[in-house]
């Protein structure tokens, strides 16, 4: 493996864990992290047509799916404890991800040509999202049963976060009180928790995800201008304005915003740089 090839892998590797850390974490979109990481669209074509050129594409999500391995079954412990001892500063870290990748996500956005009108598709859905999200925060959900449906809805819950960028899984399971007994079953390789979860992933993305490769044949620009809107908005809803802030903690908080934006521009430099012919 040569040098372009092996930074190559590890760049999806990376992009990978964050994206499998952001599926499991409330607040944070898996899906919109494959967009904003320029991974969405290939992704969403591969499920949709999966035996459509399989094999290179199954040889380009390895990296991606071994990163989401890692971060689910690895970083989100490490991060769990940073989550539960410095929240707002990891929050500030994400939102400076996603600030610094979100140029690239709109040269990409406008690769197949834009209208005006687009950006008003853009500005509606991130209203919408935000409307939609703070009613959630406001709506309390009784705990449901732990039992194998249950599974299967969160597997299902957890397969649209990534079909559809901005929405994460993970709020709806708070909601649900089914987000601790999950993640202890993930980390504790409970089988009779993550079997019916993947049931439920794989139905939905089966069933989704052609619907959503269509929608990219016919509306490109619309479509992708709609992903911006909801990255903005999920983005908007982890901001966390309520913090008690000190002037130590807000200078943290700048220092990890500024690494993030720092790491997203890097990363966008490093994928032109090393993108494979």
């Amino acid at each position: 493996m040569n040098n372009k090839k092996l930074i190559d892998f590890l760049l999806k590797f990376l992009k990978g864990m964050l994206i499998g850390t952001g599926a499991i974490l409330p607040g944070v979109s898996g899906g919109a992290l494959a967009a904003v990481f320029g991974l969405y669209e290939r992704l969403i074509d591969f499920i949709a047509n999966i035996t459509k050129d399989f094999k290179n594409n199954f040889l380009y999500f390895l990296p991606v799916g071994l990163g989401g391995v890692a971060g689910i079954f690895l970083l989100s412990i490490a991060l769990s404890y940073l989550f539960e001892h410095a929240e707002t500063q990891i929050l500030w870290f994400f939102v400076g991800c996603i600030v610094g990748i979100l140029p690239s996500l709109f040269k990409q956005a406008q690769k197949k040509g834009k209208k005006n009108t687009d950006y008003i598709i853009m500005v509606f859905s991130a209203a919408l999202l935000l409307v939609i999200l703070r009613k959630l925060d406001n709506t309390g959900i009784n705990a449901l049963p732990l039992n194998f449906y249950t599974w299967i809805f969160a597997g299902a819950i957890f397969a649209l976060g990534l079909i559809i960028p901005g929405l994460s899984p993970s709020n709806f399971l708070v909601y649900l009180g089914i987000y601790k007994p999950m993640t202890d079953g993930i980390k504790n390789l409970d089988f009779s928790i993550i079997i019916p979860m993947g049931i439920g992933a794989v139905i939905i993305l089966l069933l989704l995800s052609k619907l959503i490769n269509f929608i990219f044949i016919k509306a490109y620009s619309q479509m992708f201008h709609f992903i911006i809107g909801v990255v903005i908005a999920s983005t908007i809803m982890i901001i966390p304005f309520n913090s008690s802030y000190t002037l130590a903690i807000g200078i943290v908080c700048v220092i990890t915003c500024m690494a993030g934006i720092i790491l997203g521009l890097f990363m966008n430099k490093l994928e032109e740089e090393y993108k494979p012919d």
